[in-house]
């Protein structure tokens, strides 16, 4: 039976989850402050990816931490602040990150990651959106033989849990595929594959179109307060209130401050990133997605230039913007690719909303009917968001979903 909801969040979880639900036939309204695929929905790396079968864990080594203390690396850097104010999330993600729970966890993402295409595909198309997407891979940079090698070996064993295709290059089959790469790389993991798309925020935009199309409703406000009211639930926006029987918070690094509002407290941390677009220096080619694994970049041919994105920061949500990450990045890549200019006036900058066992929030809130979530997808919010909204929309309808949905709900906690 058809219903009223009311979406919050245009990311691309958000519109994932209400074009799911307007496509079975119900009343969905989408409130955002900005317009759709506009904020971490349009920074990140653009990459789809099926092979993301083990989520990003903790570093647990004493060289890897002995590297990080000093705070002047580019895959990850971090502001006292934001590390005090997460310590307890921070802690269980260290504890997470390892040993059985570990593996336990790999199992339980997986079985998302797997469903990523699939779920992207019919939106793909029912957006008209084939044009920003390429087939065919990314690239993984290595420089070292050991690193290299621990790539290879954790790659086989993803390929045999979880079907993920992979090819190993060595130096010369690297430079054939892309010869204006910097020396010393030794060989590179292509991903095969994963998706491209050469414009994140514009796939978010044309999923939205999609659900317009459709006829689910588009409102741009800022949400004040959530309420539950006989009969549902009343939306306080700053364009008017708005009612509904059924509510998806899915606000992304904004959703625990909604929800603690609310009553409902969440260990949601946030890593924050930059990116830059660039133009290449005349003749200078890049071919494919490419990651300096050891620099902890990556590079991307997109729509508006060369895109570098940088590692993770630890900080708070609302810290002002620190640019040395971005800077130690650019730094690197042009060891790494012939760059040319900067094209934006500024670095861009986002957050990923994180949980402490590295797992989203997908299912109902406890003891609130009517309201559900979808938040916390780390770093794959982008490789997810359709397979969120698709699942969730199944829960939703009082349908058992494809897969087991007991590991992403709230209470887990």
């Amino acid at each position: 039976m058809a219903r009223n909801i009311i979406v919050l969040g245009a990311g691309v979880v958000g519109v994932s989850v209400a074009w799911h639900l307007v496509r079975r036939g119900h009343d969905v309204t989408l409130v955002d402050r900005r317009e759709p695929g506009l904020e971490t929905s349009f920074g990140n790396a653009g990459i789809i990816q099926r092979e993301a079968v083990r989520p990003y864990a903790f570093p647990r080594d004493i060289g890897t931490l002995l590297r990080v203390l000093p705070n002047r690396e580019v895959d990850i850097r971090y502001r006292p602040t934001g590390m005090m104010s997460a310590a307890g999330p921070l802690l269980s993600y260290w504890l997470n990150s390892s040993g059985k729970r570990y593996e336990r966890i790999v199992r339980e993402w997986a079985s998302l990651i797997m469903r990523c295409q699939d779920a992207h595909a019919p939106m793909i198309e029912a957006a008209g959106a084939e044009a920003l997407v390429r087939k065919g891979g990314w690239l993984e940079l290595y420089r070292t033989r050991k690193a290299f090698e621990e790539c290879q070996k954790e790659a086989r064993e993803n390929h045999e849990r979880f079907g993920v295709e992979f090819e190993v290059l060595d130096a010369e089959a690297l430079y054939a595929k892309e010869p204006h790469l910097g020396k010393g790389l030794i060989g590179a993991i292509h991903w095969t594959q994963p998706w491209m798309v050469s414009d994140p925020g514009g796939l978010v935009q044309a999923y939205a179109r999609s659900f317009a199309e459709q006829g689910g409703h588009v409102k741009q406000a800022s949400v004040e307060e959530v309420l539950q009211v006989e009969g549902g639930w009343r939306v306080k926006t700053s364009e008017g209130p708005l009612e509904a029987e059924e509510v998806v918070v899915a606000m992304g690094p904004w959703t625990g401050e909604l929800l603690s509002r609310m009553g409902m407290n969440v260990p949601l941390f946030v890593k924050r990133g930059y990116h830059m677009h660039y133009s290449a220096e005349e003749g200078a080619e890049l071919n494919h997605w490419v990651m300096d694994a050891e620099k902890g970049f990556l590079l991307e041919p997109m729509r508006a230039g060369i895109r570098l994105t940088t590692g993770a920061e630890l900080a708070d949500l609302d810290s002002p913007p620190q640019y040395k990450q971005l800077a130690a990045a650019e730094k690197a890549a042009r060891k790494l690719f012939p760059l040319g200019k900067r094209r934006d006036g500024q670095p861009w900058k986002g957050a990923r909303p994180c949980m402490p066992d590295m797992k989203p929030v997908i299912g109902p809130a406890p003891d609130k009917a009517g309201l559900w979530l979808a938040f916390g997808h780390g770093h794959q919010g982008f490789t997810l968001g359709p397979a969120t909204g698709e699942l969730l929309a199944q829960m939703m309808d009082g349908e058992a979903p494809a897969v087991d949905m007991a590991p992403f709900r709230l209470d887990r906690f």
